[in-house]
């Protein structure tokens, strides 16, 4: 039992280690020092994901039974790799194109943006993958058996099934940790890559390390292994044809639909650059971890008892010559080979369960759920962490069912056939603008079902759901529709009949009813995008924007992006269009690029129908027509042209009108600051006269009288002299003549001060709400200044909060070097037409409970210019809000401006 606990120690220790290197990459990834993590042999590694336990440990027991057979689960995934130009470039340039999330959101947008087909594509992928993963627990449960055995222990079915539970568990708690950390998908993972990365060079240099003991160790060289190969049955050239394009043709498809190599090998790719590395370096990876098979299984067959499973020879051959290290390496590889497989896996599945199936249900159970209040980006995450979490436990309870035993035999390859049904619909997809979202039902129903009834629920087992009169008679006694034998046609090993069947059937369906069924608009558009995507950088545009309102559209972004990234898009698409702030106009163009923006999210189906929700409807421009009708070059070119200056001139035209509106509402606003500027002059000028010509004609006035006079001309002096200070600060702030004093303080001293002067604190007038530990930042910046606009917020909180208990929300931020204080009261937003002129001089917004002159905000503005800051309205917050943004430390090295 020693060796059993230390091996429990060890691999213990190596679950630590894996946590340790994703929790490295991903602090190196939020400081920035990504170049490493993204490099090109990390990417070529993480595609060894490819190799679960079932290759790493059923290889050998593949050529032992099959000969050089087991090749084929190599030659295939080689052969993509090596033809990466013609269908991996092109699926990544999709990818990217189209913010694609998984491979079921591939089809869905391919096909018109179709949820009915992405929720067939997950199921399909769910059910198929679910026995894979059962697949790699039962052979990590194997390996502890087979070490238990060495060392006498009591490893029974109960242990086994407890031990595959724990390990279910425990994958299921990284791939939690480390796969839900970030909402966007198309956002790289780095933890989970670098983890399986590691992985990769570990079970790699296992084989290897077994491979080389096996050689050199026991068979005394390469001269005598190769006599012991010719020697026996394993080493002989006989080759099927049939078989051997089936299998390899299987491997390719299942490399290329796999979720889990989909992701990896399309959504988490950071440059197509890295596909060139990969193309030569992931089939030599392949090749290095083939290379001692054929050494491995003959080494076995000689060493061995007769009864000995071949699947355990890289675990069993080092524990039968007392090379317990050894043994406890090639454990490590096997696990490693099972834990990266379950986790990518799992996350894959994740992501397409909860934007096809999840998020939809919960759209329609909300009604108008695009809108409405709520934080959807907390149900999208739940929702995938309770995806990952019931298809691990899935996949043990499949194992539990299968019994573990030889219904799991052939898992790996089953599998493979039934995920390789979407590879007809994928293909044709990107290369086929005649294929249809019909077409594509149709095709992977009649797949999904062949390969349902002929291949996967016999695997079960004789008995489980099929009783042996149905697998050799068929259903009612018809031969013909026998499981293992369709059509009469008998003698094919059931993985390529199944094959055979289902993919002809597949393919049949697809293009018979793509013939005859007509694409709707948006299917068209997508099918130009996909199948010229190297001729078409964006996504097909297909938005009518006329019912569209930027506030809900922005109150929906921030939903799922988050607050700081829905602002950040929302600004810089209002740069593009020329307009200031944080609302652009919902044009065609700008809807285009929030949906690809939240399909990194929730999915293209998903945000196709978010976004619709608001705009309320889809429209296909001329230029779409143009280019779904194949019309000239020439034609379309023009085409562009007139509508790309009919764009322009809409744009100034709302330009000149935005600039006109804001004219006449300042000069409406100067007519008011000339009339209220007199009125503050003349009524404390007035008080001023009359209480000191009284005061100079009264000689016996009263010492009380005589000192309220004169209390009230100081008053009045003083009132005069703050809109005297307030026009001649922002006259020099205007005229650059301003000095800094720039010092280091902490951001919640500069605040303390703030809510301080503006007489908040001691009353209830106002409530204010802090994150303290998010103010614990130091700037360097004139903090006397910067305190001046936080007064003079807080001051219009008071003076214009209309809520019937005032309360202010000061939240901090840092992104990007830059620090953001948001300051959000629970009132009524500014009027959309008064936003324009708020921070320009004498402007004045309502009725306060205090006078005012409205310069306040254009000093704010004049001050957060001088210190490289802003200060902007913060629109779609139901209130009113504003934001202020600074860096942290002011990059002016002298202090006269």
């Amino acid at each position: 039992m020693g060796q059993l606990n230390l091996l429990v120690f060890v691999s213990l220790a190596y679950v630590i280690g894996l946590f340790a290197v994703a929790f490295a990459a991903e602090r190196a990834a939020r400081t920035g020092r990504i170049k490493w993590l993204r490099a090109p042999l990390v990417y070529t590694l993480s595609l060894s994901v490819y190799c679960t336990a079932w290759t790493f440990y059923g290889a050998v027991g593949f050529a032992v039974r099959s000969g050089l057979e087991y090749v084929t689960i190599y030659l295939g995934p080689s052969l993509v790799m090596l033809g990466w130009w013609w269908i991996v470039r092109k699926l990544v340039r999709i990818a990217r194109t189209q913010r694609i999330t998984s491979i079921a959101d591939l089809v869905s947008s391919r096909f018109g943006k179709s949820n009915l087909l992405a929720v067939g594509v997950t199921i399909l992928a769910v059910v198929g993958t679910t026995p894979y993963i059962a697949l790699q627990l039962q052979s990590v449960t194997q390996s502890f058996s087979v070490f238990a055995e060495a060392s006498d222990g009591d490893f029974d079915q109960s242990s086994q099934s407890a031990a595959a539970l724990w390990i279910a568990i425990v994958l299921a708690f990284f791939t939690i940790l480390f796969g839900t950390r970030k909402l966007d998908v198309n956002e790289r993972h780095d933890g989970v890559v670098m983890a399986i990365a590691v992985e990769a060079v570990v079970k790699l240099i296992a084989l290897l390390a077994v491979g080389v003991f096996v050689v050199w160790g026991l068979s005394g060289g390469i001269g005598p292994m190769m006599e012991k190969i010719d020697a026996s049955e394993i080493g002989t050239w006989d080759v099927n044809a049939g078989r051997w394009a089936g299998l390899t043709f299987l491997a390719a498809a299942a490399f290329l639909c796999l979720p889990r190599m989909f992701h990896v090998m399309v959504v988490e790719n950071e440059s197509e650059r890295h596909l060139r590395m990969a193309s030569w370096a992931f089939p030599a990876y392949l090749m290095l971890m083939s290379l001692f098979v054929v050494p491995i299984a003959v080494t076995g067959l000689d060493l061995l008892p007769a009864n000995s499973n071949p699947d355990m020879f890289v675990l069993t051959i080092p524990l039968s010559q007392g090379q317990s290290g050894l043994a406890m390496l090639s454990f490590l590889g096997g696990l490693s080979s099972a834990t990266s497989m379950v986790i990518v896996a799992s996350i894959a599945l994740s992501t397409m369960v909860s934007n096809h199936i999840v998020m939809p249900v919960w759209l329609s159970a909300t009604g108008n759920g695009a809108s409405v209040s709520g934080d959807v980006r907390h149900v999208i995450l739940l929702s995938r962490r309770i995806a990952i979490a019931a298809i691990v436990m899935l996949a043990y309870l499949y194992y539990q069912f299968s019994g573990g035993g030889s219904a799991l035999a052939a898992i790996g390859l089953v599998s493979f056939v039934g995920l390789a049904q979407i590879l007809p619909i994928m293909i044709g997809g990107i290369f086929w603008r005649g294929a249809t979202r019909i077409g594509a039902l149709g095709g992977l129903s009649a797949g999904f079902f062949i390969w349902g009834y002929t291949l996967f629920l016999p695997s079960f087992g004789e008995g489980m759901i099929f009783s042996a009169e149905v697998l050799t008679q068929g259903p009612f006694g018809m031969s013909w529709l026998a499981p293992q034998a369709l059509f009469g046609i008998e003698g094919l090993d059931p993985i390529l009949h199944c094959l055979l069947w289902s993919m002809l059937l597949n393919t049949a369906a697809f293009c018979a009813l793509s013939l005859v069924s007509f694409p709707r608009p948006l299917e068209r558009l997508q099918g130009a995008q996909f199948v010229n995507v190297f001729q078409h950088g964006g996504s097909a545009r297909s938005w009518s924007s006329t019912l569209a309102q930027s506030e809900d559209l922005m109150i929906m972004a921030q939903r799922i992006l988050g607050a700081i990234e829905a602002q950040s898009l929302f600004r810089r698409e209002a740069a593009v269009q020329g307009i200031a702030g944080l609302v652009p106009q919902p044009t065609p163009a700008f809807l285009d690029v929030l949906e690809r923006e939240l399909s990194g999210s929730v999915g293209a189906a998903t945000a196709h129908a978010m976004v619709g929700q608001i705009v309320g409807g889809a429209s296909v421009s001329v230029d779409d027509l143009l280019a779904v009708a194949d019309e000239s070059a020439q034609m379309l070119e023009y085409s562009n042209k007139l509508e790309m200056q009919s764009a322009e001139l809409q744009r100034t035209a709302g330009q000149l009108r935005r600039a006109n509106d804001k004219l006449t509402q300042i000069s409406v606003q100067k007519d008011g600051f000339l009339s209220q500027i007199s009125h503050e002059l003349r009524t404390p000028m007035t008080s001023i006269r009359a209480f000191s010509e009284i005061l100079r004609d009264s000689d016996d006035m009263e010492p009380k009288d005589k000192a309220r006079y004169a209390g009230i001309i100081h008053s009045e002096t003083l009132r005069l002299t703050r809109l005297l200070d307030d026009l001649l600060d922002l006259a020099v702030l205007e005229d650059g003549r301003v000095s800094l004093n720039v010092t280091l303080r902490p951001l919640s001293e500069v605040i303390d001060a703030a809510i301080d002067s503006a007489g908040v604190l001691g009353q209830d007038t106002l409530r204010i709400k802090r994150r303290a530990p998010r103010e614990d930042v130091l700037v360097r910046t004139d903090v006397d200044r910067l305190a001046q606009v936080f007064i003079n917020l807080v001051s219009n909180t008071l003076k214009y909060c209309d809520a019937p208990e005032p309360e202010l929300n000061i939240r901090v931020y840092r992104l990007d070097g830059q620090i953001t204080v948001d300051f959000v009261d629970n009132g009524s937003a500014i009027d959309p037409k008064m936003r324009d002129v708020i921070f320009e001089k004498f402007s004045r917004v309502g009725e306060t409970k205090a006078g005012g002159a409205g310069l306040g905000l254009a000093i704010c503005r004049e001050i957060m210019a001088r210190l490289e800051g802003d200060i902007i309205y913060l629109p779609g917050q139901g209130s009113c809000a504003f934001r202020v943004q600074f860096p942290a430390e002011l990059s002016l090295k002298t202090e006269n401006v």
